[in-house]
């Protein structure tokens, strides 16, 4: 009787149908997961960016008032003190002369994780110190705030359009 049951060999397909079922059930427990923390990532990246930029813009208008208290440089009427683009900010500025060199505050522009630019010149939304703190326009006067032009909603039910 030994004999007979040392020479069987292989799975049953009863065995093979619960490994299926098994495995089946763990693949649909993970995938969701996976998706979640790959959103949660690409948020933690938009985070991130947007804290990057926000803060060469407010460096930059520091650095702007400090020329203007120094009045090693002249105030322009209506000049907010922002920088005109944010091209600006990686290419550099002198601020009215208070450097001998440009000043840069940003090595690049970072990307919106979110919002693919095709053509654009900026994939951020832009906003002015004269436009409202929800302007979807652009007054183009100066940058003083950015936004994800995303229309998708985060994790937290939030857009990230309004982050």
């Amino acid at each position: 009787m030994w004999r007979i049951l040392e020479n069987k060999r292989g799975l049953s397909l009863i065995e093979l149908v619960v490994t299926m079922v098994i495995l089946t059930v763990l693949g649909s427990l993970i995938l969701p997961s996976a998706r979640t923390m790959s959103k949660r990532t690409k948020e933690i990246e938009l985070k991130r960016n947007l804290r990057e930029i926000r803060t060469a813009l407010d460096d930059y208008k520091k650095n702007y008032d400090k020329a203007l208290s120094d009045q090693k440089t002249q105030q322009v009427v209506n000049k907010s003190g922002y920088p005109a683009t944010l091209q600006l900010l990686v290419d550099g500025d002198d601020l009215g002369g208070l450097v001998k060199e440009k000043k840069k505050f940003l090595r690049r522009i970072p990307t919106d994780p979110f919002h693919k630019a095709e053509g654009e010149e900026t994939p951020w939304g832009l906003r002015s110190y004269a436009d409202a703190p929800d302007s979807t326009t652009w007054g183009g006067e100066d940058v003083f705030d950015v936004y994800s032009q995303s229309e998708e909603t985060a994790i937290d039910g939030t857009k990230y359009k309004d982050w």
